[in-house]
């Protein structure tokens, strides 16, 4: 059996790349403005996350194992470190993100690349596009 791989020569309609780059593009700038929407959700549930871990380990404390006490008389703190074993049942659970993070500077370069593409496929009379040209537009698609 050969481990080369042979190359898909395949010819897509120009039409149907710009629809999908269109809608890419729309589905980016949706994501990046509700994106302050959603982190100001999962800030709120992590910090109502905190607030349970926290009833949860200080009414636990009497099954504390391993105490650790640090004290810092430099600026008067003191550090109490233990370890309660926890069932998974009654383990309050932490929030995921259920979006992407998108960083400014990736949002205007992602817009940038994917409106370039979106211009330059506008200008060909070409019916169809290349593979080659594809592959350079499939990280969006």
């Amino acid at each position: 059996m050969s481990t080369k791989s042979k190359a898909i020569n395949v010819k897509i309609p120009t039409v149907k790349i710009i629809a999908a780059l269109e809608q890419t593009l729309n589905k980016l700038e949706l994501d990046y403005a509700s994106q302050e929407k959603n982190e100001s959700k999962y800030n709120e549930a992590y910090e109502q996350w905190r607030k349970e871990i926290t009833d949860y380990a200080i009414a636990n404390f009497n099954k504390a194992e391993n105490i650790r006490v640090n004290f810092r008389s430099w600026n008067e703190t003191l550090n109490i470190d233990y370890d309660v074993k926890v069932g998974q049942s009654n383990f309050p659970a932490e929030p995921s993100k259920d979006y992407t993070v998108i960083h400014s500077s990736d949002y205007r370069q992602m817009k940038e690349e994917i409106g370039n593409a979106i211009r330059i496929l506008k200008m060909t009379d070409e019916e169809v596009v290349s593979t080659s040209t594809y592959n350079s537009v499939a990280k969006y698609l």
